[in-house]
């Protein structure tokens, strides 16, 4: 851990300066970067855009409205060290450690449990022969394929892998190759020495980095009980691990996808289960969710909110809605609020260029979407009019820059 601290202290110092007379020491030398401006340019002429280009000369601030989404990942490795440094120098006030256990169950962060083959170098080590689905070549019409757990290695072997940029290139014929396949609006340029966490260690290095915690409990690809470790006594692990570091419950936002998790959280956790969050799913499965059509939702919110949840997270789309081309607060959001939920979102800058319309996070509102400032045309209407408490972003600076400028 001293060598996490020690690299976490020594990348703030490298960070550039931003003259923050007024910051806390741990705010001195944020910075925006010059990717906001850049997307403010693009903004067409209108109230948004004056009042956004109206900030330029603010000092960069600490907001908890920013949340790091796996650190920084539109440059940096996902869930590593050198990611979640470059969100906190964006300003993030809260960061994100996905959390998932290994085969001697201890927590790490990793989006998936079985996600190593994507984001580690897992499949030109020795332990590509732990992979549940080896390196299989794409041939003819078949793509390239693989599967490695992380259920399937100890925490040792775990800190011998290095991490990469999130890909798995599908057209590769040997393991060396699938290696790549980073999407083109990415970068590798600095995943070179990225370092991997536990969840413990991530608890240290965010609180040394003066953020807070959202630990999302992710669902194992194995069958529970795994080796005795039920479900609960996962749930109950993570918890443990703040509990143990001294963090009090408010300056942490546990999430599931699980509602059963959540509502453990709620009933056994009852501190923590305040600010516990429900990330709703729901947009797949036989019955899926119409974010515009209250009867869909089940539980409604007020079930929800009866259930003792009092935040939900939905992804972006769910949020908002066309109405005469412009984008406004869907049903599913009126009805969150209706049901005193608080709202939280994801994911701003997950998309890559929206020049065609922005995909999947974008789907609702797409006819509205034209180019990269669209990232702050929808922030805007979350911000203002769903009035969401904040929102996760692959480039935390985007939003640290919006949510200082609007006083956030």
């Amino acid at each position: 851990m001293r060598n996490i601290i020690a690299l976490t202290l020594t990348a703030l110092t490298l960070a550039p300066a931003a003259s923050a007379l007024d910051a806390t020491p741990t705010d001195a030398g944020l910075s925006y970067g010059p990717r906001p401006a850049y997307l403010i340019s693009l903004l067409p002429e209108g109230d948004l855009k004056s009042k956004l280009q109206s900030c330029a000369a603010q000092v960069p601030a600490r907001s908890t409205f920013s949340i790091g989404h796996r650190g920084a990942p539109l440059l940096f490795p996902e869930h590593t060290v050198q990611s979640n440094v470059a969100a906190a120098q964006m300003g993030a006030g809260i960061l994100e450690c996905d959390v998932t256990f290994t085969k001697d169950l201890e927590l790490i962060c990793r989006h998936a449990q079985n996600d190593l083959h994507t984001t580690t170098n897992i499949l030109t080590t020795d332990l590509a022969e732990t992979c549940i689905t080896p390196f299989s070549p794409a041939t003819g019409d078949s793509p390239a394929t693989a599967e490695c757990r992380s259920s399937d290695i100890t925490l040792a072997e775990f800190r011998t892998l290095a991490p990469k940029m999130d890909s798995f290139d599908k057209s590769a014929t040997t393991a060396a190759a699938s290696q790549g396949g980073v999407a083109s609006w990415r970068s590798t340029q600095y995943s070179d020495g990225a370092t991997a966490m536990t969840h413990a260690e991530s608890i240290d290095l965010f609180k040394s980095l003066g953020a807070k915690f959202t630990p999302e409990l992710k669902s194992p690809a194995v069958e529970m009980p795994f080796n005795g470790f039920s479900m609960d006594d996962y749930a109950q692990k993570m918890i443990n691990e703040y509990k143990a570091a001294g963090i009090p419950a408010a300056d942490v936002w546990a999430q599931s996808f699980d509602l059963e998790v959540v509502k453990y959280w709620i009933d056994n956790e009852p501190e923590f289960g305040k600010q516990a969050v429900y990330l709703d799913g729901r947009y797949s499965g036989d019955l899926p969710l119409d974010p515009s059509d209250p009867d869909s939702f089940s539980p409604s919110m007020q079930e929800l909110a009866d259930m003792g949840v009092n935040y939900i997270a939905p992804p972006m789309w769910f949020l908002v809605t066309l109405e005469d081309g412009k984008m406004v607060p869907s049903a599913y959001a009126k009805e969150a609020k209706a049901a005193g939920l608080k709202l939280i979102t994801w994911t701003l800058e997950r998309s890559g260029p929206l020049t065609t319309g922005g995909g999947w996070y974008f789907q609702s509102v797409q006819p509205a979407v034209s180019n990269a400032s669209s990232y702050y045309e929808i922030l805007d209407v979350l911000a203002q009019d769903v009035e969401i408490e904040g929102i996760f972003s692959d480039w935390p600076a985007t939003v640290t820059y919006y949510a200082n400028c609007m006083g956030l």
